[in-house]
């Protein structure tokens, strides 16, 4: 079991602390695919850890034309509360005392980054876990099954084009740019790019419209804009058969919390550099990193799973 490092405050000058924030960010930001698209809901300072979003339904159309002089009886609002609870989340490194704090060294420098690489990994692998539930899924080559899958089952233009036809039967609501988006692994869109007998995909540095590049995007087919991403979700299928989750979602279908006057994507990093009584010598110093996060799926009719064998 490691030391305990039981005492408060760093020592950290405000230069230093701003340096290493800076530092975590640059890892953190660009490995957040999932989180700028999900719907935020604030949580006010002091105010617990529950979070609820509140879903309006759509109002029934009124087919019955109206009598002159006579009030209908209007409609009812269906609101559907979802909740969830944060938890919160940290890891920390320790390092020798022989590592300057006020230097800016390095070592430390790098942690950092590194931690800010975990916690993104962790934001990012929670909201994927989250959309990689529901029973929405289609699964390559006409499968009915994940046990179905064959490694020859890649993804191909129908499926997208079978899956997108499912969210617009829901009416699932696209982003302001129009379109669907998606994260799929690399495999995936290795998979879908190749595919010549659908037609119709078109690779970013063909865009014509100029509008702003997603992180990550490679491209767009059938009203989605793709981005890949290695830490989609991979899991055993038939024996043999890795199958890959790839995600195809509308605005809104999934949402996270933000916490005070902050994003919960944004951990707080800790540098302290006083073991106290358990390091008397204060030959340790620790860096680590800690937040609150949940992910919840809002609209299920929103969200599509694609679920398939990749090309070796």
């Amino acid at each position: 079991m490691a030391d305990a490092i039981n005492n408060s405050i760093s020592n950290l000058t405000t230069e230093n602390q701003t340096f290493y924030d800076r530092a975590l960010l640059e890892r953190l930001l660009p490995e957040l695919h999932f989180y700028k698209d999900a719907k935020k809901k604030k949580i006010p300072k002091g105010k617990g850890t529950k979070i609820e979003w509140r879903i309006f339904k759509s109002l029934a159309i009124p087919t019955t034309p109206l009598t002159e002089g006579v009030t209908p009886s209007g409609s009812n609002l269906d609101i559907a509360p979802v909740t969830a609870e944060c938890n919160q989340y940290g890891d920390y490194v320790t390092v020798s005392d022989v590592l300057n704090m006020q230097a800016k060294d390095p070592v430390i420098t790098e942690t950092s980054m590194l931690e800010g690489e975990q916690a993104a990994l962790l934001v990012d692998t929670l909201i994927r876990d989250s959309l990689a539930e529901g029973t929405n899924v289609r699964y390559a080559n006409g499968k009915t099954a994940r046990t179905g899958l064959a490694v020859a089952d890649v993804l191909k233009g129908i499926d997208v084009k079978k899956a997108v036809r499912d969210l617009r039967k829901f009416n699932a609501k696209t982003f302001s740019d129009g379109y669907y988006h998606a994260v799929i692994s690399p495999e995936q869109a290795f998979d879908l790019m190749n595919d010549t007998s659908e037609g119709g995909w078109i690779d970013v540095n063909k865009y014509t419209d100029n509008k702003p590049l997603l992180k990550g995007e490679i491209g767009t087919y059938a009203g989605v804009r793709f981005m890949t991403s290695s830490n989609t979700k991979v899991v055993d299928g038939a024996t043999g058969v890795k199958v890959h989750l790839g995600t195809i979602y509308g605005k809104d279908s999934y949402g996270v919390p933000e916490i005070g006057d902050g994003s919960a994507a944004k951990p707080s990093i800790i540098v302290k550099t006083d073991g106290g009584n358990s390091d008397p010598l204060n030959q340790r110093n620790t860096i680590g990193w800690k937040n609150m996060f949940t992910s919840k799926r809002l609209q299920e009719n929103a969200i599509v799973r694609l679920e398939t064998g990749v090309s070796a």
